[in-house]
């Protein structure tokens, strides 16, 4: 059904992957499907706040990233599963959407915290922007 599985977590936190790895590892297994691993370094849109950030601040910001997701597949996914890594910079929803394209994920799994109704009427929430643009399905897990 599936052959390609996006799963998105923020590196930070746990509760991103804690119950959506799980379910990603099982549709993978029961699907025979490709599982990647995108996290997204934000960005902070801003030149003025990009100021105060040093020139190479974005490079050892991927670098370190990626050494930390890599880590941390390795500790979590069984022996016999296998996940390409991914690290974007920019814009967390938009790096999803784009990322489903470049990928060619027919699935994306992602975490949904619990609600906060404020940050959500100011800014919206990452699951809800790509549930609304995804052009694939997108199991979101809570």
């Amino acid at each position: 059904m599936y052959k390609s599985i996006l799963l998105t977590i923020d590196i930070n936190d746990p509760a991103s992957w804690e119950r959506a790895l799980p379910a990603a590892l099982e549709l993978c297994r029961d699907c025979g499907a490709k599982l990647h691993v995108l996290t997204v370094v934000p960005t902070y849109r801003m030149p003025i706040v990009e100021g105060f950030f040093p020139p190479d601040f974005e490079k050892k910001a991927i670098r370190k990233t990626g050494e930390a997701l890599k880590t941390l597949l390795d500790s979590l996914l069984p022996d016999d599963r296998h996940a390409e890594a991914h690290v974007r910079v920019g814009v967390v929803h938009s790096e999803i959407l784009s990322a489903i394209k470049s990928i060619g994920a027919d699935m994306v799994i992602m975490a949904s915290h619990p609600p906060d109704r404020m940050r959500d009427f100011l800014i919206g929430s990452n699951a809800d922007r790509v549930v609304r643009n995804s052009p694939v399905s997108v199991l979101v897990v809570r």
